[in-house]
């Protein structure tokens, strides 16, 4: 047998044993999308943007059948769901080695839409530290692959050469290209969402409105706006912070604030309860306060 026949072999042997831990996940209309097995007592993972609806969901199994799901919770910020099932035995993924992980490496994408399990191939095109996304979720790694994401594959594993379990493939995440969530950052949302019902959120409570900076504040601070506080919330964080109403946020934590999604990524769940330094204009002048973060009302 040639090489390329046995690694021809190789791949389908992979797709068809990991392609017994992914699921159909039936949450939105015409089209389904694809969910993962994380445990063998029935918590499915999924893709936030493909559950359409908090009732009526079904999931459809490797051997075929079709079972009802429940919504245990989501987290919009990081794409994820959480399924739960009423299945034992189930057959979850092995986590892949972190550090076996490099640019370059063979990754393969699993889907079920339908009945049977879809494969697409490619590589780890790129691989970095932890990042932030548009709506403030925090990841862990930034897993970015040259994988073509067909139609019902999001929610659907990512994994490497051995079949063990990357992340899960998300098609919302960045416009025009394939992410996956890492499952060091699976396991944080999904331990949460299963603890409290939703991801833990810092919170200030101000409202605020964007602006533009006077030429003087755009050269000093680099940026050209900032976020004019139009309303503290009595008792808040912001209110016991010392902001008041006129205050011009431009950064905290030496990370420039100029709209409303800056503000919320640095509001992270990690940060309840401690303090951030904030900077602010006041009457024009460049003002630093300490504000002790709250937890935003679920």
């Amino acid at each position: 047998m040639s090489t390329l026949a046995e690694l021809s072999d190789a791949i389908a042997s992979v797709v068809k044993t990991a392609g017994e831990s992914v699921v159909r996940v039936e949450a939105r209309r015409r089209l389904p999308a694809t969910g993962l097995v994380w445990s063998e007592d029935g918590i499915i993972v999924t893709a936030n943007h493909v559950v359409k609806k908090d009732d009526n969901i079904k999931v459809g199994l490797a051997d075929g059948t079709t079972v009802p799901a429940t919504l245990v919770g989501r987290d919009p910020s990081t794409d994820l769901a959480i399924l739960k099932i009423d299945q034992t035995g189930l057959k979850p993924f092995v986590e892949a080695d972190k550090t076996s992980l490099g640019v370059g490496n063979i990754v393969l994408a699993l889907g079920r839409p339908g009945k049977t399990v879809q494969a697409t191939m490619g590589i780890l095109s790129a691989y970095g530290g932890s990042w932030r996304t548009h709506s403030g979720g925090h990841i862990d790694h930034y897993l970015q692959t040259d994988l073509v994401m067909y139609p019902g594959f999001s929610g659907g594993p990512l994994v490497n050469a051995e079949g063990h379990l990357v992340g899960f493939n998300s098609s919302s995440l960045m416009r025009g290209v394939s992410l996956a969530v890492p499952t060091s950052t699976i396991a944080r949302i999904a331990d949460s969402l299963m603890t409290h019902g939703h991801v833990k959120k810092g919170y200030l409570g101000v409202s605020t409105q964007q602006v533009r900076l006077p030429e003087a504040a755009q050269e000093s601070l680099n940026q050209k706006r900032g976020l004019l506080v139009v309303s503290v919330e009595s008792g808040s964080a912001a209110d016991k912070g010392g902001l008041t109403l006129g205050d011009t946020i431009v950064g905290i934590e030496d990370s420039a604030v100029q709209n409303h999604d800056d503000l919320l990524s640095q509001l992270s769940g990690d940060r309840i309860g401690k303090k951030v330094s904030m900077q602010i204009l006041r009457g024009g002048k460049s003002k630093k306060v300490n504000i002790t973060v709250g937890e935003r009302p679920s």
